[in-house]
Protein backbone atom coordinates (compact mmCIF):
# COMPACT_ATOMS: atom_id res chain seq x y z
CA UNK A 1 0.00 0.00 0.00
CA UNK A 2 1.33 3.40 -0.93
CA UNK A 3 -1.80 5.57 -1.28
CA UNK A 4 -4.74 6.48 0.95
CA UNK A 5 -7.57 8.72 -0.25
CA UNK A 6 -10.19 10.23 2.05
CA UNK A 7 -13.20 12.22 0.89
CA UNK A 8 -15.43 14.16 3.29
CA UNK A 9 -18.57 15.71 1.79
CA UNK A 10 -20.49 17.41 4.59
CA UNK A 11 -23.21 18.65 2.21
CA UNK A 12 -24.06 15.12 1.07
CA UNK A 13 -23.28 13.59 4.48
CA UNK A 14 -20.91 11.16 2.79
CA UNK A 15 -17.45 9.96 3.84
CA UNK A 16 -15.24 7.55 1.90
CA UNK A 17 -11.85 5.97 2.57
CA UNK A 18 -9.85 4.22 -0.17
CA UNK A 19 -6.46 2.51 -0.14
CA UNK A 20 -4.53 0.46 -2.67
CA UNK A 21 -3.32 -2.16 -0.22
CA UNK A 22 -3.86 -5.87 -0.71
CA UNK A 23 -7.53 -6.52 -1.42
CA UNK A 24 -9.75 -8.57 0.88
CA UNK A 25 -10.05 -12.16 -0.39
CA UNK A 26 -13.21 -12.42 -2.50
CA UNK A 27 -14.10 -15.96 -1.52
CA UNK A 28 -16.60 -17.87 0.60
CA UNK A 29 -15.51 -18.38 4.22
CA UNK A 30 -15.21 -22.11 4.83
CA UNK A 31 -16.91 -22.06 8.23
CA UNK A 32 -19.42 -19.18 7.98
CA UNK A 33 -20.41 -19.91 4.34
CA UNK A 34 -20.54 -16.22 3.35
CA UNK A 35 -18.13 -13.95 1.49
CA UNK A 36 -15.17 -12.82 3.58
CA UNK A 37 -15.75 -9.03 3.05
CA UNK A 38 -19.35 -9.42 4.26
CA UNK A 39 -18.12 -11.34 7.30
CA UNK A 40 -15.59 -8.63 8.13
CA UNK A 41 -17.87 -5.61 7.75
CA UNK A 42 -21.31 -7.05 8.46
CA UNK A 43 -20.90 -9.37 11.46
CA UNK A 44 -19.69 -8.45 14.95
CA UNK A 45 -16.75 -10.12 16.69
CA UNK A 46 -15.08 -11.33 13.53
CA UNK A 47 -11.59 -9.90 13.99
CA UNK A 48 -8.47 -11.78 12.88
CA UNK A 49 -6.54 -10.34 15.83
CA UNK A 50 -7.89 -12.36 18.76
CA UNK A 51 -4.93 -14.75 19.01
CA UNK A 52 -2.39 -13.09 21.31
CA UNK A 53 0.22 -15.68 20.35
CA UNK A 54 0.35 -13.87 17.00
CA UNK A 55 2.26 -10.63 17.49
CA UNK A 56 0.67 -7.89 15.37
CA UNK A 57 1.21 -4.15 15.30
CA UNK A 58 -2.33 -3.23 14.25
CA UNK A 59 -4.87 -1.03 16.01
CA UNK A 60 -7.99 -3.17 16.08
CA UNK A 61 -8.23 -6.34 18.15
CA UNK A 62 -11.81 -7.17 19.02
CA UNK A 63 -13.71 -7.01 15.74
CA UNK A 64 -15.84 -3.96 16.49
CA UNK A 65 -14.39 -0.92 14.68
CA UNK A 66 -15.62 -1.20 11.08
CA UNK A 67 -18.87 -2.87 12.15
CA UNK A 68 -19.71 -0.04 14.54
CA UNK A 69 -19.27 2.39 11.67
CA UNK A 70 -21.75 0.26 9.71
CA UNK A 71 -24.22 0.08 12.61
CA UNK A 72 -24.19 3.87 13.10
CA UNK A 73 -24.74 4.64 9.41
CA UNK A 74 -27.88 4.95 7.32
CA UNK A 75 -25.89 3.59 4.38
CA UNK A 76 -22.58 1.73 4.31
CA UNK A 77 -20.85 0.42 1.18
CA UNK A 78 -17.77 -1.80 0.94
CA UNK A 79 -15.85 -2.43 -2.27
CA UNK A 80 -12.67 -4.45 -2.74
CA UNK A 81 -10.60 -5.78 -5.63
CA UNK A 82 -8.79 -9.08 -5.09
CA UNK A 83 -6.00 -9.85 -7.53
CA UNK A 84 -5.57 -13.42 -6.31
CA UNK A 85 -9.14 -14.48 -7.12
CA UNK A 86 -9.46 -12.13 -10.09
CA UNK A 87 -12.72 -10.73 -8.71
CA UNK A 88 -14.23 -7.53 -7.36
CA UNK A 89 -16.74 -7.38 -4.51
CA UNK A 90 -19.37 -4.75 -3.66
CA UNK A 91 -22.09 -4.79 -1.01
CA UNK A 92 -24.41 -2.12 0.41
CA UNK A 93 -25.82 -2.06 3.95
CA UNK A 94 -28.66 0.24 5.03
CA UNK A 95 -30.59 1.30 8.14
CA UNK A 96 -27.88 0.65 10.72
CA UNK A 97 -26.79 -2.68 9.16
CA UNK A 98 -30.31 -4.11 9.44
CA UNK A 99 -30.70 -4.32 5.65
CA UNK A 100 -28.05 -5.69 3.32
CA UNK A 101 -27.96 -6.20 -0.43
CA UNK A 102 -26.70 -9.36 -2.05
CA UNK A 103 -22.98 -9.07 -2.82
CA UNK A 104 -22.13 -8.06 -6.39
CA UNK A 105 -19.20 -10.03 -7.82
CA UNK A 106 -17.55 -8.83 -11.04
CA UNK A 107 -14.34 -9.76 -12.89
CA UNK A 108 -11.18 -7.92 -11.91
CA UNK A 109 -9.92 -7.52 -15.45
CA UNK A 110 -7.23 -4.94 -14.62
CA UNK A 111 -5.80 -7.08 -11.80
CA UNK A 112 -6.31 -4.17 -9.38
CA UNK A 113 -5.96 -4.29 -5.62
CA UNK A 114 -7.82 -1.85 -3.41
CA UNK A 115 -10.48 -1.51 -0.72
CA UNK A 116 -12.94 1.35 -0.31
CA UNK A 117 -15.49 2.00 2.39
CA UNK A 118 -18.06 4.77 2.06
CA UNK A 119 -20.79 5.62 4.56
CA UNK A 120 -23.43 8.14 5.55
CA UNK A 121 -23.41 8.64 9.34
CA UNK A 122 -26.79 8.35 11.07
CA UNK A 123 -26.66 11.91 12.37
CA UNK A 124 -29.81 11.53 14.48
CA UNK A 125 -28.02 8.93 16.59
CA UNK A 126 -25.49 11.63 17.50
CA UNK A 127 -28.09 14.38 18.02
CA UNK A 128 -26.81 16.19 14.93
CA UNK A 129 -28.47 17.59 11.83
CA UNK A 130 -25.37 18.01 9.66
CA UNK A 131 -21.66 17.26 9.72
CA UNK A 132 -20.75 20.53 11.41
CA UNK A 133 -17.38 22.28 11.29
CA UNK A 134 -16.23 20.75 14.56
CA UNK A 135 -16.67 17.10 13.61
CA UNK A 136 -15.40 17.76 10.08
CA UNK A 137 -12.25 19.34 11.54
CA UNK A 138 -11.75 16.24 13.70
CA UNK A 139 -12.05 13.97 10.65
CA UNK A 140 -9.51 16.09 8.79
CA UNK A 141 -7.18 15.96 11.77
CA UNK A 142 -7.30 12.15 11.63
CA UNK A 143 -6.28 12.30 7.96
CA UNK A 144 -3.29 14.48 8.87
CA UNK A 145 -2.46 11.96 11.61
CA UNK A 146 -2.22 9.25 8.94
CA UNK A 147 0.06 11.37 6.78
CA UNK A 148 2.40 11.96 9.70
CA UNK A 149 2.54 8.47 11.18
CA UNK A 150 2.39 6.01 8.26
CA UNK A 151 5.74 5.93 6.49
CA UNK A 152 5.97 5.81 2.71
CA UNK A 153 2.28 6.42 2.06
CA UNK A 154 0.78 9.30 0.06
CA UNK A 155 -2.36 10.63 1.76
CA UNK A 156 -5.02 12.63 -0.07
CA UNK A 157 -7.90 14.61 1.42
CA UNK A 158 -10.72 15.62 -0.93
CA UNK A 159 -8.41 15.13 -3.91
CA UNK A 160 -5.50 17.16 -2.54
CA UNK A 161 -2.35 15.51 -1.23
CA UNK A 162 -1.47 16.30 2.37
CA UNK A 163 1.92 18.02 2.38
CA UNK A 164 3.33 16.02 5.27
CA UNK A 165 5.83 13.30 4.40
CA UNK A 166 6.94 12.07 7.82
CA UNK A 167 6.47 12.34 11.58
CA UNK A 168 9.01 15.13 11.98
CA UNK A 169 7.12 17.36 9.57
CA UNK A 170 3.91 16.50 11.43
CA UNK A 171 5.47 17.59 14.74
CA UNK A 172 6.80 20.79 13.18
CA UNK A 173 3.23 21.64 12.18
CA UNK A 174 2.23 21.47 15.86
CA UNK A 175 5.11 23.67 16.97
CA UNK A 176 4.47 26.19 14.24
CA UNK A 177 0.86 26.47 15.38
CA UNK A 178 2.03 27.05 18.97
CA UNK A 179 4.02 30.16 17.98
CA UNK A 180 1.52 32.62 19.45
CA UNK A 181 2.02 36.40 19.53
CA UNK A 182 3.71 38.43 22.23
CA UNK A 183 4.07 42.16 22.63
CA UNK A 184 7.40 43.93 22.41
CA UNK A 185 8.54 47.55 22.40
CA UNK A 186 8.67 49.04 18.95
CA UNK A 187 12.10 48.62 17.41
CA UNK A 188 13.38 46.41 20.22
CA UNK A 189 13.33 42.75 21.06
CA UNK A 190 12.37 41.66 17.56
CA UNK A 191 11.87 37.96 16.96
CA UNK A 192 13.32 36.02 14.04
CA UNK A 193 9.83 34.69 13.35
CA UNK A 194 7.52 36.68 11.11
CA UNK A 195 4.15 38.05 12.24
CA UNK A 196 1.15 35.90 11.45
CA UNK A 197 0.19 36.71 7.85
CA UNK A 198 -3.11 38.42 7.22
CA UNK A 199 -3.68 39.43 10.82
CA UNK A 200 -2.82 43.12 10.38
CA UNK A 201 -0.15 42.99 13.09
CA UNK A 202 1.64 46.29 13.62
CA UNK A 203 5.30 46.88 14.43
CA UNK A 204 4.68 46.64 18.16
CA UNK A 205 3.67 43.00 17.95
CA UNK A 206 6.03 40.26 16.83
CA UNK A 207 5.62 36.53 16.51
CA UNK A 208 6.94 34.30 19.23
CA UNK A 209 9.59 31.87 17.92
CA UNK A 210 8.43 28.27 17.72
CA UNK A 211 9.92 25.97 20.39
CA UNK A 212 13.15 24.11 19.66
CA UNK A 213 12.47 20.65 18.26
CA UNK A 214 14.66 17.67 19.15
CA UNK A 215 13.74 14.66 17.02
CA UNK A 216 15.05 11.11 16.76
CA UNK A 217 14.15 7.90 14.98
CA UNK A 218 15.14 5.55 17.80
CA UNK A 219 14.59 2.31 15.88
CA UNK A 220 12.16 0.78 13.39
CA UNK A 221 9.33 0.90 15.96
CA UNK A 222 9.95 4.11 17.89
CA UNK A 223 10.16 7.71 16.73
CA UNK A 224 10.11 10.52 19.28
CA UNK A 225 10.41 14.30 19.47
CA UNK A 226 10.92 16.71 22.36
CA UNK A 227 10.12 20.37 22.86
CA UNK A 228 9.96 22.57 25.93
CA UNK A 229 6.53 23.21 27.43
CA UNK A 230 5.67 26.20 29.57
CA UNK A 231 4.83 24.75 32.96
CA UNK A 232 2.40 21.99 31.92
CA UNK A 233 3.16 18.54 30.51
CA UNK A 234 1.91 18.06 26.96
CA UNK A 235 1.97 15.01 24.73
CA UNK A 236 0.92 13.98 21.24
CA UNK A 237 1.21 10.24 20.76
CA UNK A 238 0.29 7.40 18.45
CA UNK A 239 0.18 3.64 18.86
CA UNK A 240 0.06 1.83 15.52
CA UNK A 241 -1.18 5.12 14.00
CA UNK A 242 -4.00 5.39 16.57
CA UNK A 243 -4.04 8.80 18.25
CA UNK A 244 -3.84 8.25 22.02
CA UNK A 245 -5.21 11.58 23.21
CA UNK A 246 -4.55 10.83 26.89
CA UNK A 247 -1.20 9.14 26.34
CA UNK A 248 -0.61 6.01 28.35
CA UNK A 249 2.18 3.61 29.24
CA UNK A 250 4.11 4.28 26.02
CA UNK A 251 4.32 8.01 26.79
CA UNK A 252 5.26 7.33 30.42
CA UNK A 253 7.97 4.96 29.18
CA UNK A 254 9.62 7.80 27.26
CA UNK A 255 8.94 10.59 29.78
CA UNK A 256 10.41 8.66 32.71
CA UNK A 257 13.67 8.00 30.88
CA UNK A 258 14.12 11.66 29.98
CA UNK A 259 13.21 12.77 33.51
CA UNK A 260 15.70 10.35 35.06
CA UNK A 261 18.49 11.71 32.86
CA UNK A 262 17.66 15.32 33.68
CA UNK A 263 16.98 15.19 37.39
CA UNK A 264 20.56 14.67 38.60
CA UNK A 265 21.89 17.49 36.43
CA UNK A 266 19.18 19.90 37.54
CA UNK A 267 19.52 18.95 41.22
CA UNK A 268 23.23 19.81 41.14
CA UNK A 269 22.43 23.25 39.77
CA UNK A 270 19.44 23.84 42.05
CA UNK A 271 21.62 24.02 45.19
CA UNK A 272 19.19 24.30 48.11
CA UNK A 273 16.01 23.94 46.08
CA UNK A 274 14.22 20.60 46.08
CA UNK A 275 13.54 19.30 42.56
CA UNK A 276 11.12 16.45 41.91
CA UNK A 277 10.53 14.40 38.79
CA UNK A 278 7.01 15.68 38.12
CA UNK A 279 8.32 19.26 38.14
CA UNK A 280 10.68 18.42 35.29
CA UNK A 281 7.96 16.53 33.42
CA UNK A 282 5.72 19.60 33.60
CA UNK A 283 8.18 21.39 31.31
CA UNK A 284 8.11 18.69 28.60
CA UNK A 285 6.21 18.47 25.36
CA UNK A 286 6.62 14.94 24.01
CA UNK A 287 5.69 13.48 20.64
CA UNK A 288 5.68 9.68 20.35
CA UNK A 289 5.01 7.52 17.30
CA UNK A 290 5.39 3.81 18.03
CA UNK A 291 4.45 0.32 16.90
CA UNK A 292 3.30 -1.90 19.76
CA UNK A 293 2.53 -5.61 19.63
CA UNK A 294 -1.09 -6.43 20.51
CA UNK A 295 -1.78 -3.14 22.34
CA UNK A 296 -4.51 -2.80 24.96
CA UNK A 297 -6.44 0.39 25.66
CA UNK A 298 -8.70 1.86 28.31
CA UNK A 299 -11.77 1.77 26.05
CA UNK A 300 -13.04 1.30 22.50
CA UNK A 301 -12.11 4.92 21.77
CA UNK A 302 -8.47 4.00 22.47
CA UNK A 303 -7.57 7.29 24.16
CA UNK A 304 -4.97 5.77 26.49
CA UNK A 305 -2.79 2.68 26.10
CA UNK A 306 -2.68 0.41 29.15
CA UNK A 307 -0.30 -2.36 28.03
CA UNK A 308 2.63 -2.90 30.39
CA UNK A 309 6.09 -1.98 29.08
CA UNK A 310 7.41 -5.55 29.23
CA UNK A 311 4.81 -6.59 26.64
CA UNK A 312 5.56 -3.82 24.10
CA UNK A 313 7.70 -6.10 21.94
CA UNK A 314 10.36 -3.38 21.75
CA UNK A 315 11.92 -0.64 23.85
CA UNK A 316 12.50 3.04 23.28
CA UNK A 317 16.12 3.78 24.19
CA UNK A 318 17.10 7.25 22.96
CA UNK A 319 20.72 7.95 22.05
CA UNK A 320 23.17 9.97 24.10
CA UNK A 321 23.07 12.62 21.39
CA UNK A 322 19.33 13.02 21.95
CA UNK A 323 19.83 13.50 25.71
CA UNK A 324 22.69 15.97 25.21
CA UNK A 325 20.49 18.10 22.97
CA UNK A 326 17.77 18.14 25.63
CA UNK A 327 20.28 19.19 28.29
CA UNK A 328 21.31 22.10 26.06
CA UNK A 329 17.69 23.18 25.60
CA UNK A 330 15.77 25.69 27.73
CA UNK A 331 14.26 23.05 29.99
CA UNK A 332 17.09 23.09 32.54
CA UNK A 333 16.97 26.86 32.97
CA UNK A 334 13.17 26.88 32.97
CA UNK A 335 12.93 24.29 35.73
CA UNK A 336 15.54 26.12 37.81
CA UNK A 337 13.74 29.45 37.33
CA UNK A 338 10.41 27.90 38.26
CA UNK A 339 11.93 26.29 41.36
CA UNK A 340 13.48 29.58 42.46
CA UNK A 341 10.17 31.37 41.90
CA UNK A 342 8.31 28.85 44.09
CA UNK A 343 10.94 29.18 46.81
CA UNK A 344 10.65 32.98 46.73
CA UNK A 345 6.87 32.73 46.98
CA UNK A 346 7.14 30.51 50.05
CA UNK A 347 9.56 32.93 51.71
CA UNK A 348 7.20 35.82 51.04
CA UNK A 349 4.35 33.98 52.71
CA UNK A 350 6.33 33.58 55.92
CA UNK A 351 8.52 36.69 55.40
CA UNK A 352 11.37 34.63 56.73
CA UNK A 353 9.96 34.45 60.27
CA UNK A 354 6.88 33.36 62.16
CA UNK A 355 4.68 35.69 64.21
CA UNK A 356 2.57 34.56 67.14
CA UNK A 357 0.28 37.57 67.21
CA UNK A 358 -1.69 39.51 64.60
CA UNK A 359 -0.98 43.23 64.50
CA UNK A 360 -1.91 46.20 62.36
CA UNK A 361 -5.65 45.46 62.06
CA UNK A 362 -7.95 48.30 63.19
CA UNK A 363 -10.33 47.53 66.07
CA UNK A 364 -8.77 44.11 66.69
CA UNK A 365 -8.22 43.05 70.29
CA UNK A 366 -6.10 39.91 70.19
CA UNK A 367 -6.79 37.23 72.79
CA UNK A 368 -4.26 36.89 75.57
CA UNK A 369 -3.43 33.29 74.64
CA UNK A 370 -3.53 33.84 70.87
CA UNK A 371 -0.46 32.37 69.16
CA UNK A 372 0.45 30.22 72.17
CA UNK A 373 -0.01 26.54 72.93
CA UNK A 374 -3.30 27.52 74.59
CA UNK A 375 -4.63 29.12 71.40
CA UNK A 376 -7.17 26.33 70.90
CA UNK A 377 -9.00 27.56 74.00
CA UNK A 378 -9.53 31.06 72.57
CA UNK A 379 -12.91 32.22 71.22
CA UNK A 380 -13.62 34.62 68.37
CA UNK A 381 -16.17 37.35 69.07
CA UNK A 382 -17.48 39.52 66.26
CA UNK A 383 -19.16 42.79 67.21
CA UNK A 384 -20.94 45.43 65.16
CA UNK A 385 -19.18 48.74 65.72
CA UNK A 386 -16.73 50.10 68.30
CA UNK A 387 -19.39 50.64 70.97
CA UNK A 388 -20.35 47.00 70.94
CA UNK A 389 -16.67 46.06 71.02
CA UNK A 390 -16.09 48.23 74.11
CA UNK A 391 -19.10 46.66 75.85
CA UNK A 392 -17.74 43.19 75.12
CA UNK A 393 -14.28 44.06 76.44
CA UNK A 394 -15.79 45.43 79.66
CA UNK A 395 -17.70 42.21 80.09
CA UNK A 396 -14.52 40.15 79.71
CA UNK A 397 -12.81 42.18 82.45
CA UNK A 398 -15.66 41.42 84.86
CA UNK A 399 -15.57 37.72 83.96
Amino acid sequence: MDTIKVTIDSDKNLISVWNNGKGIPVEIHKKEKIYVPELIFGHLLTSSNYDDTQKKVTGGRNGYGAKLCNIFSTEFTVETADRASGQKFKQVFKNNMSIRSNPTITPNKKKEEYTMVSFRPDLAKFHMETLDEGITALFKKRVYDLAGTVMGVKVFLNGTRIKIKNFKEYVEMYLKASGDLKTAKKGKGKSEASPVPGEGVDDAVVAKPKPLLIHEVVNSRWEIAFAVSEGQFQQVSFVNSICTVKGGTHVNHVAEQITNRLIDVIKRKAKNNTIKGFQIKNHMWLFVNCLIENPTFDSQTKESMTLRVSAFGSRCEPSETFYRKILRSEIVENVLSWSQFKLTQQLKKSDGSRSQRITGIDALEDATCAGTREAHKCTLFLTEGNSARSLAMCGFEII
